[in-house]
């Protein structure tokens, strides 16, 4: 990533995806953690998220939205929904991201939701393909999200006009 996004400059909200209890077991028992996926964003277009691990939950939550902060994206917004569909893909996550007209709201499960509230996006349809793991759907949806370009940013980077590019 060539600029980094200054979180402090921002007014982020913060959001907990999923809290996740898991248990080590050792020779005297077993040892309890926390592990919180945080996703943060000032809902203009920037977002990002955070995995945190800790035995309290109030830390775990701390690290995540610190993590989260350090992980910024910026998401290219075309009216109040994204500029084409795409597929964003990671490890056997998969998520379907498609435009949707004016007034139809974010129609999307609960991780996927989490982000695109967060980024901005009004109006916008996705489906979560493959896997459920929330882990990798809100990975795989920053990953689309990283991949979207308007036709402003394609053209700027072949060197022609918008009209060209758009055919």
């Amino acid at each position: 990533m060539a600029n980094r996004i200054n979180a402090a400059e921002l007014d982020l909200q913060e959001k907990l995806v999923v809290l996740n209890r898991v248990s080590k077991t050792v020779k005297g028992g077993r040892i309890a953690r926390f592990a919180a996926i945080m996703v943060v964003g000032d809902g203009n277009g920037h977002v990002g998220f955070g995995l945190g691990k800790a035995a309290e939950v109030p830390d775990a939550i701390r690290k995540g939205i610190e993590e989260a902060k350090k992980n910024m994206i910026e998401v290219s917004i075309y009216n109040t929904t994204i500029p084409h569909e795409i597929i964003g893909e990671f490890g056997a996550g998969r998520v379907l991201l498609k435009p949707a007209a004016p007034g139809t709201g974010i129609i999307a499960g609960g991780a996927v939701r989490d982000v695109l509230e967060l980024a901005g996006i009004k109006n916008i349809r996705a489906k979560c393909l493959r896997s459920n793991n929330p882990t990798n759907v809100v990975k795989a949806t920053f990953e689309g999200l990283k991949a979207l370009r308007t036709a402003e940013q394609v053209a700027a980077l072949r060197g022609i006009s918008v009209e060209a590019v758009k055919g």
